[in-house]
């Protein structure tokens, strides 16, 4: 068994007794280090399997590591708990909730089961969902019983009104919870804790049969969770947790990072083992990791280091736009895999709204990719509803898009009425649509109102970005999402302005001739789409491609790995940089560190000049993590100085060299897909060209302070403004859209 452990691996597998604290960088091999000290106080300690307990997060992870232990431990392997948190915490609370007041038989309700109840109780209350949201309240909700607070305690520490109306709701969602004799996921944690405070005889049983404790992915516990690993081990101090600091990206889930870094003080006497060790990257990939997350102050001191070569250095490549981004990515895949053994490739970014580009191009060469972690952006539910209107507008007999949106935004139009519409048109043998128009009932009538009327526009020649912001607006579809006020109805309102993205580049690409109508334009650009959707004719048998965020990343390998859209105010966010709290920006630079060391042979980073994002194109510099790799880790293919439009903004790029980057050796074993992808065509679109004629002003308008509008983001105040040589570059708060930096010849700021 030890012959197959490095010397920091076997130390960890021989400390039978006590607090311990693995800190296992990525690619040590920690999942051995658990399983062989499994196996190790079962064969040598003489430690009875059923008083070991291994907990992690997933079910995934859980059977990976039952499947190990059982392999390696043999017999009575099975009486070894290796479990998920939940899991754990249902067996016992099976056996004991009895003392709680509910009974054993209770139910587990899940994400649409609470949405339900939440609206029942918003109705019984008389809680108007424009002034708080279902979801907004459940997820206060649920962060409060992260840190074991109680709907009383929370009750108290209402800060204002907003907080009385969610204690209220708390309140009566826990009533009726227990009522129904039903637990979500959060109170299987904050309940089993109850349990343990509430009966020491119970804890002590527990204290008694678990003495021996293993935790993984300690880094992603949140303050519940702790809190039940520590009342567990409080009797035995054998507790071992697993971990990497330096991996710690799921805050906005609730994890709290000082569980790991604070162990030591939680746990008096604890050992701490690094293991540093990599097998996966060659020497190369980890340099560049150790030189971004060096950078943290917030984190336990370690260094990756590896057995394998150097390797090849990690590619830098800059791109005009993130449409020439996007193209070089794919076709740098295309030429790379001559095995056609796609799994090996996984390209990576920090927001979904970055996939469509990606998709698009996998699409038009024919490769297949799998979306992991997201939905297809052709499915996911904003765009789907939006491109159901555009259906209806352009074929009042596609039914399926038409009942759709009937209600979409919601319109008072009910399922009666819906079904009676429904009856109507079968006994005339007419689409739905057409039953609508007929429809005596007034709701339906304005809502036939409004197509027919962008029916009109579209024959007038409406764009078709036009056309999408307009319906936003008249069908109130944007003031919903906004009304949400949260994290996922921004991400959905960012997605449709990448829908519209798309319709401004589709519609610049088949400009309108003579020959041309509008509403033909209409009819291409949904094929068009429908093309892109259309995933169901890739075999599920044959490899693909994995496109995921960098969150969706973590655990992952992969031989080659691509992170696209690595520039400042896209990652990090910029939100993370504008931030008062430098943990922020911390976590995001983790976020780095955990997509460098996915990749085994070959790392490749990308920017972009100019990126169309929410509809407004920006101009970026390199992100901050790709300026902390040194020269030497780097094989550097950056644009010319003076390359199209974006001479403008050179001096924004002073700090980064500029020369086209050296052609790789005809020797390299990557140059058949480096050549490629540093060779790609980089002509700019008309947008761009267009840029470059506007002329720096002699002088502004406005000044730091003063309040400005701006057509897209509204009003803000001016907070910075830097004369460069070619123009201005003016920072403006615009409040709910954040800080921007414009250059003042293209926003056209106005002082108020």
């Amino acid at each position: 068994m030890q012959q197959t452990l490095n010397n920091m691996q076997q130390e960890a597998v021989l400390h039978n007794e006590g607090p311990l604290l693995i800190l296992a960088g990525a690619g040590s091999g920690k999942t051995r280090v658990l399983t062989n000290r499994v196996a190790y106080l079962i064969k040598e300690c003489g430690v009875a399997p059923w008083k070991i307990l291994a907990i992690t997060f997933t079910n995934k992870a859980a059977d990976e590591m039952r499947e190990r232990v059982d392999r390696i431990v043999g017999e009575n392997s099975q009486d070894v708990w290796v479990a998920t948190f939940h899991s754990t915490c249902v067996r016992i609370l099976r056996r004991y909730i009895d003392r709680l007041g509910y009974t054993s038989d209770f139910s587990i309700y899940d994400a649409d089961d609470q949405k339900t109840l939440l609206k029942n109780i918003f109705k019984s209350l008389e809680i108007d969902t424009h002034m708080l949201k279902e979801k907004n309240a459940m997820r206060v909700i649920s962060s409060a019983k992260d840190e074991l607070i109680g709907p009383e305690e929370f009750s108290k520490q209402a800060a204002d009104y907003r907080d009385e109306l969610i204690a209220k709701v708390y309140m009566e969602y826990q009533r009726q919870m227990k009522k129904n004799n039903a637990l979500d996921f959060d109170d299987l944690i904050v309940k089993t804790v109850q349990l343990f405070d509430e009966n020491e005889d119970v804890l002590e049983r527990y204290q008694e049969k678990f003495r021996y404790i293993m935790v993984d992915e300690y880094q992603d516990t949140n303050n519940a969770q702790f809190r039940l690993i520590e009342l567990l081990a409080r009797r035995y101090h054998n507790i071992c947790v697993v971990g990497d600091d330096d991996q710690s990206i799921y805050k906005f889930r609730g994890a709290n990072i000082e569980n790991i870094l604070s162990f030591e003080k939680a746990f008096a006497g604890a050992k701490v083992i690094k293991l540093e060790q990599n097998y996966r990257s060659t020497g190369n990939i980890l340099e560049a990791a150790n030189s971004v997350i060096m950078h943290n102050r917030g984190r336990k001191e370690k260094r990756l280091w590896t057995g394998r070569e150097d390797g090849h250095k990690v590619r830098l490549y800059q791109y005009d736009n993130a449409y020439d981004e996007a193209d070089a990515v794919i076709h740098d895949i295309y030429g790379l895999c001559q095995d056609g053994n796609y799994a090996d490739y996984a390209v990576l970014y920090r927001t979904n709204a970055q996939s469509r580009l990606l998709e698009e191009r996998c699409v038009r060469l024919g490769i297949p990719y799998l979306i992991v972690g997201g939905v297809n952006f052709y499915q996911r539910k904003e765009i789907k509803d939006i491109l159901a209107y555009l259906k209806t507008i352009n074929n009042g007999l596609d039914d399926l898009a038409c009942k759709r949106i009937i209600n979409v935004p919601k319109r008072g139009i009910g399922a009666a009425s819906v079904g009676k519409t429904e009856a109507s048109a079968m006994a005339e043998s007419i689409s739905f649509y057409d039953a609508c128009k007929k429809s005596g009932n007034a709701k339906i009538k304005d809502f036939v109102e409004v197509i027919e009327e962008y029916k009109a526009k579209v024959r007038e020649g409406m764009k078709l970005a036009d056309l999408i912001d307009s319906l936003l607006e008249d069908t109130g579809y944007r003031e919903e999402l906004e009304q949400e006020g949260e994290v996922e109805a921004e991400t959905r309102i960012e997605n449709i302005e990448e829908l519209k993205s798309k319709a401004a580049e589709f519609e610049n690409k088949y400009s309108l001739n003579d020959d041309t109508e509008q509403g033909n334009l209409l009819s291409e650009f949904l094929s068009d789409v429908a093309l892109v959707a259309d995933v169901d004719s890739f075999d599920e048998s044959v490899s693909r491609i994995t496109l995921m965020t960098l969150h969706g990343a973590k655990g992952l390998e992969f031989r080659y790995v691509y992170m696209t859209g690595m520039e400042e105010g896209l990652f990090p966010s910029s939100m993370s940089i504008n931030s008062d709290d430098r943990s922020e920006l911390e976590e995001e630079r983790r976020i780095c560190y955990v997509g460098i060391t996915r990749a085994k042979d070959l790392l490749t980073m990308t920017f972009a000049r100019s990126r169309t994002v929410n509809g407004e194109t920006t101009w970026s510099k390199a992100s901050r993590f790709v300026d902390e790799i040194p020269d030497e880790y780097l094989e550097k293919h950056l644009l010319e100085k003076n390359y199209n439009a974006s001479s403008l903004y050179e001096d924004d790029y002073g700090d980064l060299d500029y020369e086209r980057g050296k052609s790789q050796s005809e020797t390299d074993r990557y140059s058949k897909g480096g050549n490629q992808f540093g060779g790609f065509n980089r002509k700019a679109p008309s947008t761009y060209q267009k840029a470059s004629s506007v002329a720096k002003a002699d002088h502004l308008d406005y000044g730091v302070g003063d309040t400005v509008i701006h057509t897209k983001f509204g009003t803000g105040t001016v907070i910075a403004i830097e004369e460069g040589e070619r123009d201005f570059e003016v920072t403006v708060d615009f409040g709910d859209f954040g800080t921007r930096h414009l250059f003042a010849a293209f926003a056209k700021l106005q002082k108020i």
